[in-house]
């Protein structure tokens, strides 16, 4: 696997999966894991971002409980398991970890300078926390779950912020998500996006929820601010 040892800000390290890209001068966009881990699905988004031209590095943000958690979402001891670990993750520390990520993804061999994060479920909830928490370039989140009590925060958010909300998502109720989206449209620097019929995870690679239709356009506006904040 490729991979590269990143020091925690508070001590011990961490790996994180790094997907290179051959373009000269590439930005790089620190992709935030699921309740699953650094799982095959975020090896092959890593992969495809990297393919649109950007250095990718995926934390292991799970390390302080146990390196290296691999899940999917197709069983149901899977699911338990990725469920246990949510309830014991420190999100602070997670953030910190991913503070100490965005640094190195500024130095990385033929990075520019520029990174951003992108991130899904528990990582779309962490990548609006480092919208306010951290001097990326440009933040991600795809269904984020209880971002509604990040709100009070929106007013320091200065750099662009992409929020995909799924329409159906069953782990993010209707009232917390039409909260996000009339505090964000003050800020110009906030993007909601809302995609009807879509449940939580329309964009897991290979998950039980994914939707073509709704994938596609969410991964294209990404990959737009990506282009605009990174080069």
């Amino acid at each position: 696997m490729n991979s590269i040892t990143i020091n925690a800000t508070d001590g011990g390290s961490f790996n994180a999966f790094h997907a290179a890209t051959d373009r000269p001068d590439a930005g790089t966009v620190v992709l935030i894991q699921e309740v699953f881990g650094v799982n095959d699905s975020m090896r092959e988004t890593a992969r495809e971002v990297a393919a649109q031209g950007f250095h990718v590095l995926v934390p292991d943000l799970f390390w302080r409980l146990r390196p290296g958690i691999d899940l999917t979402d197709k069983t149901d001891a899977e699911w338990q398991e990725a469920m246990s670990l949510l309830k014991q993750f420190n999100q602070n520390a997670g953030v910190r970890d991913l503070q100490a990520t965005l640094a190195a993804a500024r130095t990385l061999p033929g990075a520019n300078g520029r990174a951003g994060t992108m991130g899904y479920c528990l990582g779309g909830r962490l990548a609006m926390m480092m919208a306010t928490e951290s001097d990326a370039d440009v933040n991600v989140s795809y269904y984020g779950v209880g971002l509604d009590d990040l709100v009070p925060k929106f007013g320091a958010i200065h750099k662009p912020l992409l929020v995909h909300i799924a329409d159906k998502d069953a782990f993010f109720p209707a009232e917390g998500r039409a909260k996000v989206v009339e505090a964000a449209s003050p800020n110009q620097h906030i993007h909601t996006l809302v995609y009807p019929d879509a449940d939580h995870a329309f964009a897991r690679i290979g998950g039980t929820h994914y939707q073509a239709r709704a994938a596609t356009i969410a991964n294209g506006r990404s990959t737009e601010a990506l282009v605009e904040a990174l080069g």
